[in-house]
């Protein structure tokens, strides 16, 4: 017997599988940067960002039913906003990390979209947390983690911004 893949499925995989290829690429950026001088910022509130992702994806997994049909025009935009994610990534290269690690005498990546924003990648984050809930009508898985991302990234950006002197 086979199981025919859904949308819900390939899309939801996908973020699965993108987060974790991305933790492996983190941990060793974030390894590389403290070898190189480099230390960790905001360290207490990493865990709650984890679980806050986590809790997430485990609600689409879990809440959303897997034969619900995609919104078309909002799984454009998620696919869209995947392409900024990737610019931002290499746009920061080796020292684009999951943590806030700073390395004195480095000077802020003025390159890609960070030429014309100061935190792209929060604005990829805040734009996934809530699309991909939408892509299936679930507005309010989308909502409310929205929320709590929202509360989550006040702090970071306000910690990282006084670190870094921004």
């Amino acid at each position: 017997m086979t199981v025919p893949l859904s949308v819900h499925g390939l899309v939801v995989g996908y973020v699965i599988v993108a987060r974790l290829a991305e933790l492996l690429l983190a941990n060793r950026n974030t390894r590389g940067l403290l070898a190189n001088g480099g230390y960790e910022v905001g360290r207490r509130h990493y865990p709650l960002i984890v679980a806050t992702h986590l809790a997430w994806i485990l609600a689409l997994v879990f809440a959303v039913p897997t034969d619900t049909p995609p919104h078309m025009p909002v799984l454009a935009a998620f696919i869209l906003v995947q392409g900024f994610r990737y610019w931002v990534i290499s746009s920061l290269g080796r020292r684009w990390t999951t943590r806030i690690i700073v390395v004195p005498g480095e000077a802020l990546i003025k390159r890609g979209p960070y030429r014309w924003f100061r935190h792209p990648n929060y604005m990829v984050v805040c734009a996934e947390i809530a699309l991909l809930p939408l892509i299936f009508g679930a507005w309010q898985i989308a909502l409310g983690f929205s929320l709590i991302n929202a509360v989550i990234l006040t702090h970071r950006i306000r910690i990282e911004e006084s670190e870094l002197g921004i």
